[in-house]
């Protein structure tokens, strides 16, 4: 099993960039892949990116596509995403989920759906203003 807590969100402006961190413990991370997800207030859950467990392979929502990006640093035990040119439509709590099983599966629908996810951080805010 993997424990899971989320840090980094706050109050920006439109256009700036913030740097969420997924940090983990309780089980070695590099085999676990881990996706970030965002949920808005009345919205459903919406899957945003996912780095395999060696961080050599990701994957993107499309609305995120090329203004976020995923990392991760192993030997911290810590998942990193990268908010850049951040829009008020980002607004959400976001969310980091692992799932034992290091390499991103082919289906789309397999990375993107939270029930693939079996663990879950409690989620930090990240709040965009114009």
């Amino acid at each position: 099993q993997v424990q899971l807590a989320e840090s980094g969100g706050g109050s920006v402006l439109t256009g700036d960039s913030l740097t969420l961190t997924c940090a983990a413990s309780g089980s070695t991370f590099s085999n676990y892949r881990t996706a970030w997800f965002r949920q808005a207030p009345g919205k459903e859950r919406e899957f945003v990116a996912i780095i395999s467990g060696s961080g050599a392979a990701t994957f993107y929502a499309g609305s995120v596509k090329g203004r976020f990006t995923a990392s991760r640093d192993n030997a911290k035990n810590s998942v990193y995403l990268t908010m850049n040119s951040l829009q008020p439509e980002d607004t959400a709590t976001y969310y980091c989920a692992a799932v034992l099983g290091a390499v991103l599966p082919p289906s789309s629908r397999a990375r993107s759906s939270p029930n693939s996810y079996p663990y879950w951080g409690q989620g930090t805010q990240v709040t965009v203003s114009s």
